[in-house]
């Protein structure tokens, strides 16, 4: 039995409600970003505005030498990566939970009993999930804000874990919500959980 699951998605594939369900179904603890930075938040460390002005943002000095060896001279990026970082594992410690994002997968890559999951929809699925949460907004801006949304993940994952956002290298379960469903999905990651 699996008792740590993360599940990293593209944004309007259905991934938070994939990982609700999963939590639920499973009676596992369900911890997504706002839970994250809440405890980021306790760490001390950090302001709620120093929180919502960095939130997966990638430092804009980024490959211009800064040093990443002294903590107080660290980008407060840095320090927020780091402060959710810690919580993510603290969460996972207790064992019994699904964590949405933030990178979990790689942060959480050498603890047992892990499920790490990517949730991918084909962009027309995605239109239509996120027109369902946001009544009025256009088509073109519901697009364009996926195609920032996404690249922003990409650059995000790649700055922190080194890694490539989606790459089915570091994940065990790959999963697209427009072809086998949502309910599908959660019943398949359930299934995978418990083997």
């Amino acid at each position: 039995m699996k008792s740590i699951i993360t599940i990293s998605r593209q944004f309007g594939a259905g991934g938070s409600t994939i990982g609700r369900a999963v939590a639920e179904k499973l009676g596992y603890y369900y911890c997504d970003k706002d839970m994250i930075l809440r405890a980021a938040l306790k760490s001390g460390n950090l302001t709620p505005d120093e929180i919502r002005k960095y939130d997966e943002k990638v430092p804009a000095e980024f490959g211009f030498g800064q040093s990443l060896f002294d903590f107080y001279n660290k980008s407060l990026d840095e320090r927020l990566f780091n402060a959710q970082r810690e919580a993510i594992r603290s969460v996972a410690e207790k064992g019994k939970c699904v964590i949405v994002g933030r990178n979990a997968n790689i942060i959480l890559k050498e603890f047992d009993r892990t499920l790490h999951v990517f949730v991918a929809a084909s962009e027309h699925f995605r239109i239509r999930i996120l027109q369902e949460r946001m009544p009025g907004v256009s088509e073109d801006k519901i697009i364009e804000d996926i195609n920032t949304v996404d690249r922003a993940r990409k650059k995000y994952c790649k700055h922190y874990t080194n890694t490539e956002f989606g790459n089915a290298d570091y994940y065990d379960l790959c999963v697209k919500s427009s072809t086998i469903g949502i309910d599908k999905c959660v019943e398949l990651i359930c299934d995978v959980a418990d083997s």
